[in-house]
C-alpha cells in the first residue's frame, strides 16, 4: 500500500535572531544608543532594567539575597534596597561575585524567554557587563559604545551630581576601555555630540552581516 503524503509544504521555522551585545561603560552613552537602536526598529533587552525587576518579582531571589546579605537588603516596604546592596558589595569583590552568581542566571532565562517572542533578524542585549561576565560568548557580534575618560566623567559628574573622585573611583572598578575595544566586534565613538552618534549608531548596527 503506498504512504499517503500530504501535498502542503512545510514551512520552514523561523531563523532565530541574531543576539547582538550591548555595552559601554558608565557615562558612554550605552543607554542613548540603545534607545536609537530601538527607533531604527530593532528589539532591545535592557539587561540592569530587568535584574532590578526580578529580584523584586521572584520569592527564590528575595530568599538567597537575604540569606547572602541579611535582611536589610529589602526595605521595609519590601523592595530591594540598592544602596544597602551597592554599600555591601562596592569593595568585596567575593560578596559581589556571590550576589551576581544568584542574579546573573535568573536573568539569563528571562532574557532567553523575551528571545523567543522577538521577530526581527537582529536583537540587542544591553549589559554593563557583557566582557565581565564573558556574554559576549553567547553573543553573536558586541558592540562597544565608547568615550574618552574626562568625557565619560564629566558626564556623570552632571547627570548624577557627583564629585570627580566618586566617578573616577567607579570607572576604576569597571574593565578598562583599552580592554574592551581589544575584545568588540563593533565600537561607536561617544566623542562630540547626539547627531554624530546617531549616524554612526545607525551606520553599524544597518552594516551588520
Amino acid at each position: 500500500m503506498e504512504e499517503l503524503h500530504s501535498e502542503t509544504p512545510q514551512a520552514d521555522p523561523e531563523p532565530a535572531p541574531k543576539i547582538i551585545g550591548l555595552t559601554g561603560g558608565i557615562g558612554s552613552g550605552k543607554t542613548t544608543v540603545a534607545h536609537y537602536i530601538e527607533e531604527f526598529g530593532f528589539p532591545v533587552y535592557y539587561s540592569d532594567d530587568r535584574a532590578k525587576a526580578i529580584v523584586n518579582e521572584s520569592e527564590e531571589l528575595r530568599k538567597k539575597i537575604k540569606e547572602l546579605l541579611g535582611e536589610e537588603s529589602y526595605d521595609k516596604d519590601g523592595l530591594y534596597d540598592r544602596k544597602f546592596v551597592g554599600g555591601k558589595v562596592f569593595n568585596d569583590k567575593e560578596l559581589l561575585h556571590q550576589l551576581n552568581e544568584i542574579i546573573h542566571p535568573a536573568v539569563r532565562i528571562d532574557f532567553e524567554n523575551w528571545v523567543k517572542k522577538q521577530t526581527k533578524y537582529l536583537v540587542f542585549k544591553e549589559t554593563a557587563l557583557l566582557f565581565e561576565l564573558k556574554l559576549n560568548r553567547q553573543c553573536y557580534k558586541s558592540l562597544l559604545v565608547t568615550a574618552e575618560d574626562n568625557i565619560r566623567i564629566k558626564r556623570v559628574m552632571d547627570r548624577d551630581h557627583k564629585t570627580y573622585r566618586e566617578v573616577e573611583s567607579v570607572m576604576e572598578k569597571q574593565m578598562s576601555e583599552k580592554d574592551k575595544i581589544k575584545m568588540a566586534d563593533c565600537i561607536i565613538y561617544n566623542n562630540t555630540n547626539l547627531e554624530e552618534l546617531k549616524e554612526q549608531t545607525e551606520q553599524v548596527i544597518f552594516n551588520i552581516e
